[in-house]
């Protein structure tokens, strides 16, 4: 594969570096750079508008349906400059997961109905898949969907649901179908998320925020005509999706940023009156780290380029999120190495943007601690990582 860019790539690249530069709001950038994981809906939603109104919202989007109708390397190119720059993640449930979802099997009244208000940030979306005791195992899911004339009848719960307490739409797995195999019975469903019988209650997770949340449906009516595909055929439709999330899990640019920034904390620190980055242990550690994400940078390369000329993924999705979630998980446990006794005092730090308090320690330690707690969750979110394997086993090696 030739890295060498063109002319042409090169000013293009200059381009999105000069459009990040002048356009994210300092902000949103400082929050960003202070704590990745947290952005709240009025931040995440004044961001995206303006990506949106640069045409820049939905980068692997087909051109038709409102995408930049960039190539493989553009979208890299982009990627690169959208990490370095401290921009925001954009929601993935819409604009990566659901909408690709809508604009390959939706109908037309879908298609015109849904992906202008994904791309907009009129819709905000989250997703209903796992449910107690239905996560790694999702084809357990007993949430029900029992049609009633021209609706569905819903029932049931599902939980770790992202940001529900923002959204305003859900993709919804429900079983319609007790009989024969459970994946058979399953249909994919969308959901207003201001239904009556819905009920949002939060979950704190162990970084001290709000992400995620128990939904619970009581007699939840949704129209027939929310329904993508065919009744019992969900299944289908939802590993789909789950290839776009996995290979979104893999977080290569996101994990580059990381790296860099660990060699600043890692200069700025020092190990007996010496940069810890002349320690041999810890740099040993940093490029075995840098190499493995090096590796898998190429592998996600190579699944763009296959699913660019229309070839299907097989286990890969499954390899990205395994290697991407635990080189994370090491970059984070590197920082809190790095940063040391700064990494204690959590809950005296300030890692919301509305919070007055000053940190503890140097810049550079704030909302370290924060992020390794949050993305200790990394290898099980998105399908555990044992499942993954278990994927890789039966698809790869046919065993």
């Amino acid at each position: 594969m030739d890295l060498v860019f063109s002319a042409e790539e090169l000013a293009f690249r200059d381009e999105v570096r000069e459009f990040l530069r002048t356009h994210l709001p300092d902000d949103i950038r400082e929050t960003t750079r202070r704590n990745p994981s947290y952005i709240d809906r009025e931040m995440m939603v004044r961001w995206q508008k303006i990506l949106y109104e640069q045409g820049w919202i939905a980068p692997a989007w087909p051109k038709e349906y409102g995408g930049t109708g960039w190539n493989l390397v553009q979208r890299y190119l982009f990627d690169e400059e959208y990490q370095a720059a401290d921009c925001p993640r954009v929601s993935p449930f819409g604009l990566m997961m659901v909408g690709p979802v809508l604009y390959t099997f939706g109908t037309a009244a879908q298609k015109e109905r849904y992906l202008p208000k994904i791309l907009s940030s009129e819709h905000l979306w989250c997703q209903g898949y796992s449910e107690r005791g239905s996560g790694s195992d999702l084809a357990s899911l007993q949430t029900r969907a029992v049609p009633d004339g021209d609706d569905y009848v819903i029932n049931g719960h599902k939980i770790w649901t992202s940001h529900a307490h923002h959204a305003d739409m859900m993709f919804c797995l429900t079983r319609t179908n007790s009989e024969g195999k459970r994946q058979e019975g399953i249909t994919f469903l969308l959901i207003p998320m201001d239904t009556p019988g819905i009920t949002v209650r939060p979950i704190v997770s162990i970084d001290q925020n709000h992400y995620l949340n128990e939904v619970f449906f009581d007699d939840v009516r949704v129209p027939a005509e929310n329904r993508i595909g065919e009744e019992n055929k969900g299944w289908t439709y939802a590993k789909f999706l789950l290839g776009h999330e996995r290979t979104g899990v893999a977080g290569v640019s996101k994990s580059k940023r990381k790296v860099e920034r660990l060699h600043e904390v890692a200069a700025a620190e020092s190990d007996g009156g010496r940069p810890l980055i002349e320690d041999a242990s810890f740099a040993r550690r940093l490029a075995d780290i840098e190499t493995r994400l090096t590796a898998l940078e190429f592998t996600q390369l190579r699944l763009l380029a296959r699913d660019r000329d229309g070839e299907t993924s097989g286990g890969e999705p499954s390899m990205l999120k395994i290697r991407g979630s635990e080189i994370e998980q090491d970059l984070n446990e590197a920082a809190i190495e790095a940063i040391g006794y700064y990494a204690g005092p959590y809950p005296n730090e300030a890692p919301r943007p509305e919070a007055n308090a000053p940190g503890i320690g140097p810049d550079h330690a704030e909302g370290k601690m924060a992020e390794h707690l949050l993305r200790r969750a990394a290898t099980i979110y998105g399908g555990s990582n044992e499942i993954q394997r278990g994927i890789i086993a039966k698809m790869v090696l046919e065993l």
